[in-house]
């Protein structure tokens, strides 16, 4: 067990012989057992809550139905699992942890190299560090926002030479980019995140983000949330409705609501009384979450995350949110997301068309000091 906590695997692993090998497997269980039990020091700011392990059956082997390899050894907190040629890290994660976007967490309990030189991996099947507390600093979550992609003199318009330059930092870099569907569980205390996640988002629904950017995520294998407003879908140079069903349909591009008419929610009309006030707010949460549900069903888009337009809400809007079950709403104030963030009030950050790389690097506040101001 390395100072970090990684377990190290020998890798003289070419003809061991069974005794050996079972030898080797039991003192890994014991070895990540006694790492996860081992006291902390420094100031914890929370108390980790860990997450239920997940559902595996009691006996895989390579006679399981599916498997593309076996697990040897398991515990209640970790598999030891021997891959076989040809798998990867989201397909073990899937089956073995539910979910492909848990690759990481079997890439941080291993060696690099152990998939390629198909050692036998740690497959941990509790959240590690779910709040992302440490001894001396605590994980923030970055939302990026970007509305449109070309060429123009308005800093709303980010040219694809700079978004091109901004993926290609984040995948040479060490940044995840994460779904923001992940940040429920984060925020929950139940969910890890991976070190220096990032969540990628745009607002609005310009015709742009499928010809600029969309094209990049695939490439690199990114998730984004795209917030429209739904008046706006199909008119001048909006999305279409075939556009946002291919781009759901990806798996990549996760379709969630921007309000109907991109009203500003916490101002009222002229004359707006209480009443019709509540009432036009309700209807532009609800508006566009039955309208993108039934248009984009084939996808199976789910809305329960939104936009706030110009960022702004109020209690009003709030206490909406709450009843219609949002999740997550966003604002446009700067910073990053720790797991004690309000959901319905996350901070997002907007890049605009003058900022250079540099400018870039300065908005991924990916973890603050314990003790520093906010």
């Amino acid at each position: 067990m390395r100072a970090d906590g990684r377990l190290l695997v020998a890798t003289d692993m070419t003809a061991p012989s069974q005794s050996r090998r079972r030898l080797l497997l039991a003192s890994c269980i014991a070895g990540l057992a006694g790492c996860a039990g081992a006291p902390r020091t420094g100031p914890v700011a929370a108390p980790e809550a860990a997450a239920p392990a997940a559902e595996v059956p009691a006996a895989l082997d390579a006679s399981w139905p599916g498997a593309t390899g076996h697990v040897i050894a398991r515990s209640d907190k970790l598999l030891i699992y021997q891959p076989r040629h040809g798998d990867r890290l989201d397909a073990i994660a899937a089956r073995l942890l539910g979910h492909a976007d848990r690759a990481w967490q079997i890439g941080e309990a291993n060696p690099e190299q152990a998939l390629q030189a198909l050692q036998p991996l740690v497959v941990p099947l509790t959240a590690p560090n779910p709040t992302g507390v440490r001894s001396n600093d605590f994980q923030t979550v970055p939302i990026l926002c970007y509305h449109r992609f070309g060429t123009g003199s308005s800093k709303m318009v980010v040219s694809p030479a700079s978004f091109a330059a901004q993926i290609e930092w984040l995948a040479q870099h060490g940044y995840r980019v994460v779904r923001l569907s992940q940040l429920v569980g984060f925020l929950a205390g139940r969910e890890a995140l991976p070190p220096r996640s990032v969540v990628i988002t745009f607002d609005d629904g310009y015709e742009s983000v499928y010809r600029h950017a969309y094209p990049l995520l695939r490439k690199h294998g990114f998730p984004a949330t795209l917030f429209v407003y739904t008046d706006f879908v199909g008119t001048g140079d909006g999305l279409s409705w075939s556009q946002l069903a291919e781009m759901a349909q990806s798996g990549l591009i996760d379709i969630q609501a921007h309000s109907k008419t991109h009203r500003n929610l916490i101002e009222r009309s002229p004359g707006e009384t209480d009443d019709r006030y509540r009432q036009a707010v309700a209807s532009e949460l609800r508006a566009p979450r039955e309208l993108l549900e039934r248009r984009l069903s084939a996808a199976r888009v789910q809305v329960r995350h939104f936009a706030y337009p110009f960022g702004d809400a109020n209690e009003v809007v709030l206490d909406a949110m709450t009843r219609q079950r949002y999740e997550l709403g966003v604002t446009v104030n700067p910073g990053g997301n720790a797991f004690f963030a309000h959901p319905l009030m996350l901070r997002r950050t907007m890049i605009f068309g003058d900022h250079d790389l540099e400018d870039f690097k300065s908005r991924l506040q990916t973890s603050r000091r314990l003790g520093a101001p906010w």
